[in-house]
C-alpha cells in the first residue's frame, strides 16, 4: 500500500498528519512508537512549510496477513540537492487500506478531526503521569545538571540562529538564481526579436517596448546618419543629419554631453548628481537638460565606430549592477542586429537596382502581343536568376526566351544577364532555338562550371505559322489553341545548360492559329515542395484555358495579372516567378502592344 499526500499549505500538512495517525493506527503501531511518528513527522512538516515549496509525503507498507511488516515514512523536498526524511515504524497487524483518504477537505471538519488526532498523546501523557513519582527521585540530580542543561540550550539556540541564517542565505542565493535566470531569460528573448527583423526603423522601434516599464522609465534611440560613418576615429559624431526615438514625456533633448561622450570614447557613460557604482561605466556629472534624473548612455558599438547612442533612464532611483550589465549586453545585440539591417538594405538596393536594370523592354510585333511578368522570392535578397527576352534576329523572326539560373542573390543575377547577353549575341548569327540552346550551354560550361541554369526559347515568324522551340531542362511550354483546349509541350528536351555533358539541344515545331496563346515560366510559378512540379503545371494549363481569345486579344497585360492571382495564393514564396506571355492576335494582321 503506498499513500502520496502534497505538502504546500498547513492544511496540506495538517491533513497529512491526521491520515498518518489513522494508518498507523490501522495496522496496529503501538501508541508510543505511533505518538514518536506522528510528532516527528509534524515537526519535518514544519520545517517544510518553512521553506517553502511544494514537498510530498509517501507512506509505504510492506505488511501482510502472514508476517509483520513495516511502515515507511518519507517526505520528498521540493527542489534537487537536499536528501528526503525517512523513519519507520514496525506494523504488528494487517490492515485493508485500498479505499480513498477519509480525511475530510473541509477546514472546521479537518481542524475538529487534527484535535482528536491527539488521543494517542493523551494516552501516553497517562503513561508518563506515572513516571511523575519516579522524576521526582531524580530532581536533585536534574537541578545538579543543571548548569549543562543551560549549556545546552545555549548551543541549540545558538545552532537554531546558524539554521535560521543559513535558511535566510539559502532564501536570498535562491532569489539571486531566479533574478539572475529571468535576466538571461529576458536577454534571449529579446535577442530573439531584435534579431528577427532586417529593417533597422523597425528594430530600433522594437527596444522601448522591450526595455519600458521593467529595465527603464524612458529610452531614446541617437542613430548616426551614414555620413557620420565617415568621421575618424575618436571624433565626436556630427550634430546634423540624426535620428531620435524616445519615449515617455521627460526624455531628454538629443546630444546631451554624456551621449556625444560615450559616441567618442565608445564607453558608456552614467550620467547623474551621485556615483552609480556600475560595473564598466564611467560616471559623470548629471545632464543639464534633465538634471534631477539619472541617465544611462550606451554606446551602440560596431567593429568600426559606435552606430549610435542608446539613452535610458531608471525605472526607479537607479539601475542594479547585474541589471546594468545585462542593459550594456543588449545594447551590445542591438547594435549588431541594426548593423545587419544597414547591411542588408545596402545589398538588396543594389539587387533590386540590378534587377530593375535587367528587366526588358518587351518589342512590338505586329499580329503578336507579348506580356511579361516577374515577381521576385519574399524571402532573402529578392533577387534571384529568373530572366525573360524577346527580341528580333536579322531574318525578321522573334525570339522569346524564359530562363532560371540556380540560386539567389547578386551571383545568380549576375550569371543571368550573361547569358542573356550571350543569347542576344548568339542569335545575331541566326540559328534555330535548339542551335542557341546548345551554344549557351557551351559558353555556360565553360564559364562557371558550377552554375547550372534552364531555359526554353520560342521563335514566331511572321510569314510562317509554325512555332519553334527548344528546351533545356526547363518546365515544357504550355500552349492554349482558339478552341481553347490546352496542350503541354513536353516534346523530349535537352539537358540543363552548363552540365558536364556535350549535348545537341534538339527544335521541335507546333503550328499555330490566329487566337493561339502560348505560355513560358519558371519553376517558381508551378513547383511546391509539398505537391511537385506537375500538379502545378496542370493548374497553370487549368488557368491559361480559362480565358477566352477575345479577353487575350484586348487586354493580355491584365489576362496575365488574372492568371497568377490564383496560381500565387501563398503569401510567402521562397522562389522567383516568371511569366511570359506569347499571343497570337485572332484579328490578324492588327498589331498589338506589348506589357511588361
Amino acid at each position: 500500500m503506498t499513500r502520496v499526500w502534497p505538502i504546500t499549505t498547513v492544511t496540506d500538512a495538517a491533513r497529512a498528519r491526521i491520515a498518518t495517525a489513522r494508518i498507523a493506527a490501522a495496522f496496529g503501531v503501538p501508541v508510543l512508537e505511533r505518538t514518536r511518528l506522528v510528532a516527528a513527522l509534524s515537526a519535518r512538516l514544519r520545517q517544510c512549510l518553512t521553506k517553502g515549496g511544494t514537498w510530498r509525503l509517501v507512506l509505504d507498507t510492506t505488511a501482510s496477513p502472514a508476517e509483520e511488516g513495516l511502515l515507511h515514512a518519507v517526505v520528498h523536498p521540493s527542489w534537487d540537492g537536499e536528501p528526503p526524511w525517512r523513519m519507520t515504524v514496525h506494523c504488528p497487524e494487517a490492515a485493508d487500506l485500498s479505499g480513498p483518504d477519509a480525511v475530510p477537505e473541509n477546514v472546521g471538519i479537518l481542524a475538529e478531526a487534527l484535535l482528536g488526532a491527539d488521543e494517542d498523546t493523551a494516552l501516553v501523557l497517562d503513561q508518563l503521569a506515572d513516571q511523575e513519582e519516579l522524576v521526582a527521585y531524580h530532581r536533585e540530580e536534574l537541578h545538579q545538571t543543571n548548569q549543562g542543561v543551560l549549556a545546552l540550550h545555549a548551543e541549540l539556540d545558538a545552532a537554531g540562529r546558524a539554521q535560521r541564517e543559513a535558511f535566510a542565505a539559502e532564501r536570498a542565493a535562491h532569489q539571486e538564481a531566479e533574478r539572475a535566470r529571468r535576466r538571461l531569460t529576458f536577454l534571449a528573448d529579446a535577442s530573439a526579436v531584435l534579431t528577427a527583423s532586417l529593417n533597422h526603423d523597425e528594430i530600433v522601434r522594437r527596444l522601448p517596448d522591450l526595455l519600458v516599464p521593467e529595465y527603464a522609465r524612458s529610452v531614446d534611440v541617437w542613430l548616426f546618419d551614414a555620413e557620420d560613418d565617415r568621421r575618424l576615429p575618436g571624433e565626436p559624431p556630427l550634430e546634423v543629419g540624426t535620428q531620435l526615438l524616445g519615449t515617455g514625456p521627460d526624455r531628454p533633448s538629443p546630444h546631451p554631453a554624456a551621449a556625444v561622450l560615450a559616441a567618442r570614447t565608445g564607453r558608456p557613460q552614467y550620467a547623474a548628481d551621485h556615483p552609480g557604482g556600475l560595473p564598466g561605466v564611467d560616471d559623470r556629472p548629471p545632464s543639464a537638460t534633465d538634471p534631477a534624473g539619472p541617465l544611462l548612455h550606451v554606446p551602440l558599438p560596431t567593429r568600426h565606430a559606435p552606430l549610435g547612442v542608446l539613452t535610458l533612464s531608471p525605472p526607479g532611483a537607479s539601475w542594479d549592477p547585474d541589471d546594468a550589465v545585462m542593459l550594456i549586453e543588449l545594447t551590445r545585440r542591438a547594435s549588431i542586429a541594426i548593423d545587419n539591417a544597414r547591411r542588408f538594405e545596402h545589398n538588396r538596393d543594389i539587387a533590386e537596382t540590378l534587377q530593375r536594370a535587367l528587366l526588358t523592354d518587351l518589342p512590338t510585333t505586329p499580329g503578336l502581343g507579348l506580356a511579361a511578368r516577374y515577381l521576385p522570392a519574399t524571402y532573402g535578397l529578392n533577387i534571384g536568376g529568373d530572366w525573360y527576352d524577346a527580341f528580333r534576329q536579322p531574318d525578321g523572326s522573334l525570339i522569346t526566351v524564359i530562363g532560371d539560373v540556380t540560386g539567389h542573390g547578386l551571383r545568380a543575377a549576375v550569371m543571368m544577364s550573361q547569358l542573356r547577353t550571350a543569347l542576344r549575341a548568339y542569335a545575331v548569327d541566326g540559328g534555330s532555338p535548339g542551335q542557341l540552346l546548345t551554344r549557351l550551354h557551351v559558353f555556360l560550361h565553360h564559364l562557371q562550371p558550377d552554375l547550372y541554369a534552364t531555359a526554353v526559347i520560342a521563335r514566331f515568324h511572321p510569314e510562317d505559322p509554325t512555332l519553334t522551340w527548344a528546351a533545356a531542362g526547363h518546365p515544357p511550354p504550355v500552349l492554349r489553341t482558339p478552341d481553347g483546349r490546352v496542350h503541354v509541350l513536353d516534346a523530349r528536351p535537352g539537358a540543363m545548360l552548363g552540365i558536364p555533358l556535350k549535348q545537341e539541344i534538339a527544335d521541335h515545331t507546333v503550328r499555330l492559329t490566329p487566337g493561339s496563346t502560348l505560355a513560358l515560366y519558371t519553376d517558381g510559378l508551378v513547383e511546391r515542395r509539398a505537391q511537385g512540379i506537375d500538379p502545378g503545371i496542370e493548374r497553370l494549363a487549368a488557368a491559361l484555358g480559362a480565358f477566352r481569345s477575345e479577353e487575350l486579344d484586348a487586354d493580355l497585360a491584365g489576362s496575365a495579372d488574372r492568371m497568377l492571382h490564383p496560381l500565387l495564393s501563398d503569401s510567402e514564396r521562397d522562389d522567383d516567378v516568371c511569366l511570359l506571355l506569347c499571343h497570337i492576335d485572332s484579328r490578324t494582321g492588327r498589331p498589338r502592344p506589348s506589357a511588361s
